[in-house]
């Protein structure tokens, strides 16, 4: 898959292309089942799928004090959007010169000028355009004068609750720590991406040494608590075979039992691994199911008898989560 940062990158001669637009903020099973339809459609019309995106939700720029966290990085992003099947990437820089544009300004910059878009896929609910004066109608309007036509997809719902399938719904999930819902809406694991720090290494000390996530880390942090999880090596030399998973017990929190974490912390324990030198390497944490919520203990040993007990559950919802890959 190609990566575009800039209109400008992409090559004289690009396409004929089908375009999905959006924010993709989770690439969850709504935006793909629209990403699918663009991916038939570009058989039928010989042309390539490329979606355009953004390196930020708009909001963060037009009105900071709106914008909800995202559910993931860009990095995350691309990679996930790679996984759809689509041929290219156009990330957008989202700032004031491209929100400044108006609409007729950005739709041939983008997808007649860099594109030769065929087709373009968008939402019923679309904005494009300074102060978001495009619409869906008005870019059907622009493509029939430009050549290309436009398909509006509506909503994906959930079939259970009717409820349309959204980054929003998928936020909520996540804040309660429901990251079994969560996985139903994005069609994988929830995950998180970051370097490991040093932390206060009180885990070695007690047998069940972690990987502490640096606080910049990509993606969104689910609820405090203990859960049944795995974890992913980046790259090679650290003692994990990259790209290959292993089953971890992830804590989030503070750590109430002691006083000294003033922050929240992201760590994770490699089932039956104590020797493992993960520092400074960018590792995946993968949610399969919440243990228990985080609370405080009375001393150590209360502590390192409940991280047994939720080993031994992890080692369980794993063994049952492998089963049904």
């Amino acid at each position: 898959m190609i990566v575009f940062r800039d209109p400008a990158e992409v090559p004289p001669g690009f396409g004929p292309s089908v375009v999905v637009i959006g924010k993709f903020d989770g690439v969850h099973s709504g935006h793909r089942a629209v990403i699918d339809r663009a991916r038939v459609k570009a058989v039928s019309l010989g042309a390539t799928v490329v979606a355009v995106t953004f390196d930020r939700n708009p909001l963060a720029l037009l009105a900071p004090d709106k914008c909800p966290e995202n559910l993931i990085g860009v990095n995350q992003k691309v990679r996930l959007l790679a996984d759809t099947g689509v041929d290219a990437v156009l990330v957008l820089r989202f700032d004031e010169d491209l929100a400044s544009l108006a609409a007729d300004e950005f739709a041939s910059l983008v997808l007649v000028d860099a594109l030769a878009a065929e087709a373009v896929l968008v939402g019923a609910d679309f904005r494009f355009g300074r102060g978001g004066v495009g619409t869906a109608q008005t870019l059907t309007a622009f493509g029939l004068s430009h050549g290309f036509e436009v398909d509006v997809v509506h909503d994906v719902r959930a079939a259970d609750r009717g409820r349309r399938v959204s980054s929003t719904w998928i936020r909520e999930l996540l804040s309660s720590g429901d990251v079994v819902g969560a996985r139903k809406l994005l069609g994988r694991d929830h995950s998180v991406v970051g370097e490991v720090v040093h932390g206060l290494k009180r885990g070695r000390e007690i047998g069940y040494p972690t990987a502490n996530l640096s606080d910049d880390l990509e993606g969104f942090v689910p609820a405090d608590g203990v859960y049944a999880g795995w974890l992913i090596d980046q790259a090679d030399a650290s003692g994990l075979r990259p790209g290959i998973r292993y089953p971890a017990a992830i804590s989030i929190g503070t750590n109430p039992t002691f006083d000294d974490v003033a922050s929240r912390q992201v760590e994770a324990y490699v089932l039956d691994e104590t020797d493992l030198d993960l520092y400074g390497r960018q590792i995946e944490l993968r949610f399969v199911e919440r243990i228990r919520g985080m609370g405080a203990f009375e001393g150590i040993e209360a502590l390192v008898a409940q991280i047994a007990n939720d080993v031994e559950r992890t080692r369980e919802i794993l063994a049952r989560d492998q089963s049904t890959d």
